[in-house]
C-alpha cells in the first residue's frame, strides 16, 4: 500500500437520547469527542462534520485518512465504547483508496489532505459497464473535458477524489471541498453537459456537511449551548 485508506462514517442519534439527563448527554459526548480528538493526532487526517438539520437519516459524520487499514478498525472501537455510541446508528460507510489518476499525468498516489474549506460534498459513484469498454482514447478525451471544467471554471472546489473497487459497493467516493454548497451544484450542472456524464449509473445519496470541531458537532445533536462543568 503506497497510498492512504479513505473512508466516511455516518451516524444518526436515537430521537430518545434528547431525553436524557443533560449531565449524562454531556458525559457521553464529552467521551465520544475525546476519543476523536485523540486520534486525529494518529492520523493522516479526522475531519467532523455536522448534517444535522438538513438529511433526515444521518446528523454527522467523519471524514478518516490513514495510511493504516488497521486504524479504521481500532478507531470504530474505542468510539463504540463511549456511553453515546449506544445511542448511535451507522445508516451509511464507505472505504476508499487513494492511487495515481489514469487520465493525469501523475505516476504515484496523491497524498490527501484537505484544504479545511467549510463544506464537504460527498457521494458514492459507479460508472456503467459500457465506460469501461470504450477504447483508451476516448476515455482519456472524455476524461479530459470533465477535468477541465472543474479546474478552469470552478478553481474554488476541491476535488478529493478515491477508488473502491473491490473493496466497497460503488467505484469511487467522491468528496469535494468548497466555500457555499451551492458552488457545487453549479459545477455538478456544468457537468452534467460533458460527455462523460452520460455513463454516470449511480452517485447518490449525497451529503453536504459543514465542517465544524468535534465537540461543536456533538453539541449540535441536542442543541446544548452550555458545556457541564466537572
Amino acid at each position: 500500500m503506497t497510498g492512504q485508506y479513505v473512508a466516511y462514517t455516518f451516524y444518526r442519534v436515537d430521537p430518545a437520547w434528547r431525553r436524557l439527563p443533560v449531565e449524562e448527554r454531556a458525559a457521553g459526548k464529552d467521551a465520544f469527542a475525546e476519543v476523536v480528538e485523540e486520534w486525529a493526532a494518529r492520523m493522516d487526517g479526522l475531519r467532523t462534520y455536522t448534517v444535522t438539520g438538513v438529511r433526515p437519516d444521518c446528523d454527522f459524520f467523519l471524514w478518516k485518512i490513514t495510511q493504516r487499514y488497521e486504524d479504521l478498525g481500532q478507531l470504530g472501537a474505542e468510539l463504540n465504547s463511549t456511553p453515546l455510541a449506544g445511542w448511535l446508528d451507522t445508516p451509511y460507510s464507505y472505504l476508499a483508496t487513494t492511487k495515481a489518476s489514469q487520465y493525469t499525468s501523475a505516476r504515484r498516489a496523491r497524498k490527501l489532505a484537505p484544504h479545511e474549506l467549510p463544506y464537504l460534498v460527498v457521494y458514492p459513484f459507479v460508472k456503467v459497464r459500457p465506460w469501461y469498454s470504450l477504447p483508451a482514447q476516448e476515455r482519456q478525451r472524455a476524461m479530459d473535458e470533465h477535468i477541465r471544467i472543474g479546474r478552469e471554471e470552478f478553481p474554488g472546489i476541491k476535488n478529493h477524489t478515491t477508488y473502491s473497487f473491490g473493496i466497497d459497493d460503488q467505484e469511487f467516493m467522491t468528496a469535494f471541498e468548497c466555500e457555499e454548497p451551492a458552488d457545487f451544484m453549479h459545477l455538478m450542472l456544468r457537468l452534467r453537459d460533458s460527455e462523460a456524464s452520460r455513463y454516470t449509473e449511480r452517485d447518490t445519496p449525497i451529503f453536504v456537511g459543514r465542517l465544524m470541531p468535534i465537540r461543536a458537532v456533538l453539541d449540535s445533536l441536542d442543541g446544548a449551548r452550555t458545556r457541564i462543568e466537572a
